[in-house]
């Protein structure tokens, strides 16, 4: 990922200090213009729905009773959005380091909860790079041992390390999806794999990371990077559009896909285009590739893909797969794009072998399919047919 040219420039403290001013007051110029859905504005006071600043709504492509986490959660209002959506069943964790935003948010959570007719939102303190380390109970820490030597603070550092390792803030593998609207650009880019492998960690298996972001189509030159401003204006830090995905590819994630992109840019500076995109990208199961007898067949439109292992698929052929795969293939995103073909008898545990889908071996029907064919039938014309709907007809 890109650096910055100054190291002397505090990225997140000056993030933090013109989100803090946000907070009180309104500044239009941190935002791009959101279509929000109204139904679920109305719950929210002018306030709260006026300090909420964003270039996308991730929440649209949020489900009925998942558990959700919102990185960056300012005021919550995306919080409060996605408590709409999950329902009663479902549960809402918003993640922010600035005190402000946090008062904002807790400020109006009874009153919303009590208009939506539950209270499934929770709000944490802590950094959205770090989200093992419970920023509340450190603050506490320094309450009760405030720090005045060095011996002290590697005691209070050794509690801070064994609380996030037996009690992280969010804890593995659960979370069904991670959200954020216009925060990860403001993190400093020495801090962002480790930001994406943080989100990898959390969700669940199959779960995923919808985004929205600023980005731009040309790289940011030093002098720009070296403005606090403009960092925390959402303009240093944007990544490149081909980076934004690619951060995510590289760190464990498949099926990368922009749900949108902004057609005119939301600003330009010195001739780059910084406009808004929203990226969807699931996590992977880590189980073995064991071939129990699957296939799928890809349809097209295209006459081959390449997956994000690799993987190559041919248009209209019956590719062999493991059990891993099948089931990744028949899932979102990517059900719509493959006829599935599972084995007519199915393997046992027992039965089943390691398998290396790269080979792009091709599934033998007769591991799919009744071992019998159904015999010829004769039409009145004389003419000889398939058999294969049981009768007479011409359906086949």
């Amino acid at each position: 990922m890109a650096q910055t040219s100054d190291p002397t420039i505090n990225i997140e403290q000056a993030v933090k200090d013109r989100y803090s001013a946000a907070s009180e007051a309104r500044e239009p110029a941190l935002c791009c213009p959101v279509d929000y859905q109204t139904k679920y504005l109305e719950v929210m006071p002018q306030e709260l729905i006026d300090r909420d600043y964003g270039c996308g709504d991730p929440s649209r492509y949020v489900a009925s009773g998942e558990t959700v986490l919102d990185l960056g959660s300012g005021g919550g209002k995306i919080c409060f959005i996605a408590s709409q959506i999950v329902g009663e069943s479902g549960r809402v964790i918003g993640v922010d380091m600035n005190d402000e935003m946090l008062a904002l948010a807790h400020q109006y959570q009874d009153d919303i909860a009590k208009k939506i007719g539950w209270n499934n939102v929770e709000f944490k303190k802590g950094r959205i790079q770090d989200l093992a380390t419970d920023l509340n109970y450190v603050d506490s820490l320094f309450a009760e041992e405030p720090v005045g030597s060095s011996n002290q603070w590697l005691n209070l550092n050794q509690k801070v390390r064994e609380h996030r390792k037996s009690n992280p803030m969010i804890q593995n593998d659960s979370v069904d999806v991670v959200l954020s609207n216009c925060v990860l650009n403001l993190v400093d880019p020495d801090d962002r794999r480790q930001m994406v492998q943080e989100i990898h960690r959390v969700l669940r298996a199959g779960g995923r990371a919808v985004i929205s972001d600023i980005v731009c189509d040309e790289p940011v030159p030093p002098h720009l990077k070296d403005d606090p401003e403009l960092w925390s204006g959402c303009i240093s830090g944007a990544f490149l559009e081909d980076e934004f995905i690619e951060v995510f590819e590289q760190n464990g994630f498949y099926g990368v896909e922009i749900l949108s992109r902004q057609t005119d840019p939301w600003v330009t500076v010195e001739g780059i285009e910084f406009r808004s995109m929203t990226v969807r990208a699931y996590k992977a199961s880590d189980q073995l590739c064991m071939d129990y007898g699957h296939a799928v067949v890809y349809k097209g439109p295209f006459k081959a893909v390449i997956d994000d292992e690799d993987h190559v698929l041919t248009r209209g052929e019956r590719i062999a797969v493991c059990k891993k795969n099948f089931e990744m293939y028949t899932s979102a995103p990517f059900a719509d794009q493959f006829v599935p073909v599972p084995p007519h008898v199915a393997r046992t545990d027992e039965e089943a072998t390691p398998f290396d889908c790269k080979q792009g071996e091709l599934r033998d029907p007769a591991e799919t399919k009744a071992g019998t064919k159904p015999e010829a039938k004769e039409k009145s014309s004389g003419l000889p047919i398939s058999g294969c709907c049981g009768s007479d007809t011409d359906c086949c």
